[in-house]
């Protein structure tokens, strides 16, 4: 079932104590790109809300319990994961750090699925040069988690209903069909195929993308130049709609 967008509501732009910070936690990576078009997606989504504070789930620090330590003493906080779908990392590893909390800590929703990041995708399928006899395919990280899973399944219908074709699916780990064999497939049509990136940043997934077969793979939804709007839309909408499901209660001492 597709995910209701949230309702729009105004920037938030002056820091305000009484207010939970939001934790926006990435998977974390090796690729020096990566990182700092993470970062910089941070800092965007912080020029939204003052109380961001970057970390990681995985690969580096800090993690969130190293966040959670800097922040003032009882502050609550909402978990934004900077991750596509709700696999292992949200429902288990940011879970159980959530529960572990000597706050009131809430984990949001992934950032996808989301019609921004469909408008996002089409938009680096634009600048990738694809044309109307291409072959479609979006390639997505995977999961071992079925729900994962289907909200990736959920974003590549989202995407051909977008642009009026089929766009087949393959995955990089986890789940099939594989990219490799969804290349294959569409390969089969004999025309040019392109791949969609459903990844957030540079990093080792991508490099298993640009070795799929591919005649031509487009960038990340982040890349060089101004970070997208629609990353920040999408984070900030987590944030306020975690606090509108489940206020939290600040337990800092008077």
């Amino acid at each position: 079932m597709r995910r209701a967008p949230a309702p729009p509501r105004p920037a938030l732009t002056r820091a305000d104590p009484t207010r939970p910070a939001l934790l926006a936690i990435a998977h974390g990576t090796d690729s020096v790109e990566g990182r700092a078009l993470v970062g910089g997606l941070v800092a965007a989504i912080r020029a939204r809300v003052p109380e961001t504070r970057g970390g990681h789930v995985d690969v580096l620090q800090p993690d969130v319990p190293t966040v959670l330590g800097k922040l003032p003493a009882g502050t609550p906080a909402v978990i934004v994961p900077l991750l596509l779908s709700a696999g292992y990392h949200v429902r288990v590893d940011l879970a159980e750090a959530a529960a572990a909390a000597d706050r009131d800590v809430v984990v949001a929703g992934a950032l996808g699925p989301d019609d921004g990041l469909v408008a996002l995708l089409a938009r680096r399928l634009e600048e990738a040069g694809l044309l109307d006899a291409d072959e479609l395919v979006l390639a997505a990280a995977g999961s071992s988690d079925p729900d994962a899973v289907e909200d990736c399944r959920d974003m590549c219908a989202r995407l051909a209903d977008r642009l009026g074709r089929p766009v087949r699916i393959g995955f990089l780990s986890a789940a099939k069909p594989t990219l490799r064999e969804a290349v294959r497939e569409a390969r089969a049509f004999g025309r040019r195929v392109v791949v969609a990136t459903y990844l957030l940043a540079p990093g080792y997934f991508l490099g298993l993308v640009e070795q799929a077969g591919a005649d031509v793979v487009a960038r990340p939804l982040l890349d060089a130049g101004p970070v997208p709007p629609e990353l920040v839309d999408a984070a900030v909408a987590r944030y306020e709609a975690a606090l509108v499901a489940r206020p939290l209660t600040s337990s800092t001492p008077a």
